[in-house]
Formats: structure tokens, sequence, C-alpha cells
């Protein structure tokens, strides 16, 4: 496993705005061609977070599930984030993993934000999703699933060997500035209980709802420091995750072989492999 460049777009999300959304991310991203793996997008970055975008949701073959496929391409690199987006069971605030040579595959928001009235809009994702890309390990998560550290547990592998499931878990948010502290704070401690590295991208700006966003975009490490940080403003940063630190920890501190075995009945786990020749779905 190499080192993984990952690149936080924290950027100022345009009101139900999805052409306008896809011009302005694309033209931030587009410097981080040949210098990135992995660009980081944040929750719903076409509409902003709201439920009166369902109306506007698109499908797997509309303009975003193809521009995102496009900007992987251009940028030779893997690309995600999520958008409000309509199957035959519902619209899903889905997250989209998109690479270079074509792959893509999505995880669907599994804790909807109640708060807010999500759940009675949306439908609520069943799978748990790892993709493996450049040999990481990657754990896809959006926004309200910060809370729920049971369902981002690091497992470990069948033959309970000291091995985690993943190195990296990604979080993409619309967190407000009110609830500031346990953003931070939160991704702080999914990295320490989980021996991984974090990466949290927020939006910055206020949205239609009169909601203020102060980014706080972090990447953090398997000790729970925060390599990069963002303030409340647009920024595009790059941080290289240490694959070698991070197996030399886990080899020092091997924590998860003391951990509980916990069984989520209800919920069924997807992994997909994005390295050479690997099935896509």
């Amino acid at each position: 496993m190499q080192n993984l460049r990952v690149s936080i777009v924290q950027g100022e999300t345009r009101w139900h705005d999805p052409a306008g959304n896809r011009a302005y991310y694309g033209e931030l991203i587009a410097p981080l061609h040949g210098i990135t793996d992995l660009v980081v997008l944040p929750e719903t970055f076409t509409s902003g977070f709201s439920n009166d975008a369902i109306g506007n949701a698109e499908t797997m073959d509309g303009p975003t599930v193809e521009w995102i496929r496009d900007q992987a391409l251009k940028l030779d690199a893997a690309i995600t984030g999520s958008v409000q987006l309509r199957t035959q069971q519902g619209v899903f605030n889905r997250m989209l993993f998109a690479t270079p040579d074509g792959g893509l595959t999505h995880y669907d928001k599994r804790h909807l934000f109640s708060f807010a009235k999500e759940n009675e809009r949306y439908a609520s994702g069943q799978e748990r999703v790892v993709v493996s890309w450049k040999g990481w390990n990657i754990l896809l998560q959006v926004c309200y699933d910060l809370r729920f550290p049971v369902f981002a547990r690091n497992r470990f592998n069948v033959d309970r060997t000291e091995a985690a499931d993943y190195d990296l878990a990604l979080y993409v948010a619309n967190w407000p500035s009110a609830r500031a502290y346990p953003w931070k704070t939160l991704l702080r401690a999914r990295a320490i209980e989980n021996l991984c590295y974090v990466v949290g991208v927020n939006r910055v700006g206020t949205d239609g709802n009169g909601l203020h966003y102060s980014g706080g975009s972090a990447v953090i490490d398997f000790l729970g420091h925060p390599v990069s940080e963002a303030a409340d403003e647009e920024v595009v940063a790059t941080t290289a995750l240490q694959a070698a630190e991070l197996a030399e920890h886990l080899r020092r501190f091997p924590a998860l072989s003391d951990r509980d075995v916990f069984e989520l009945d209800s919920v069924k786990e997807t992994r997909v492999d994005f390295g050479p020749g690997a099935y896509r779905n």
C-alpha cells in the first residue's frame, strides 16, 4: 500500500442549482489533475441540503452521474460526493464514487436526519459500503452517519486477525456551524476508536434555509491529530495519507484485537475493489 493523496474540496454550494454547482465545483477541482488520487466533494453538492430538492432528483442516467465520471477521467483520480438520486425504491442521498477507468459505485446514506425531516422524504440506505482504491480500503459515510459509531466500527477480517477492514473513513457533509463542535469532535473520535485516517468534507456559506456552514473540513490521522484543517472559507487542499505510518501504528498498538464483535443483522455489506481487472458495479 502506497501513500494516498486526498483532496478536500470545501465550497459554497449554490442553492438548488445543479448545473451551476457542476460548473462551480468543476472549476475548483480542475487544477488537481496529476496531483491527487482522490477528490472529496461535500454532501448534496449539486443542490445544498434541501428536502425540496427531491422534486428535481436525477437518476443514475442523469447529468450529475455523467459529470462525476467525466471529472474522474479528466483528473485521472477517483472522485466522490453525494447527490439526491431517484430510483424505483425512492430518492436516496447517494454518495457516488467514480474512478478514472470508468468504475462507479455508491453508498446510500443510512442515518436520515429526522430533526430536519429528511426521513420523511428520502429512503434510507441498507448497505455498508467499503471500496478499495489504490490499495486503500475506504469506508463511505454521509453527514449524520458520523453520530453512529457502531455502524462505522472498524471490523476484523472473518478469521479475527488484527487486520482492519478499512484504512480510511470518508464523511461528506452539510454540517451547520451551530453544531460545529460536535463535527470537529466526532471526526477525531472516529479516527481514534477505529485506528484509521478520517477525512471529513463540509461546505461553507449560507443556504436557502438561512443555515450557515463554517466548513471545518479536515484530514485526521489515526491518533486523532488534524493533518489538515480548513477554516470558514472556500478551500481546496491536498494531503498525502501515510501508509507506512498507519501500518506501524497498527503494529505497535493493536487495540482492534481487543474489540467486541457486533452483528448488524439488517445491514448488508458491499465491498468494491477498484484494483486492476477488478469487478465494478
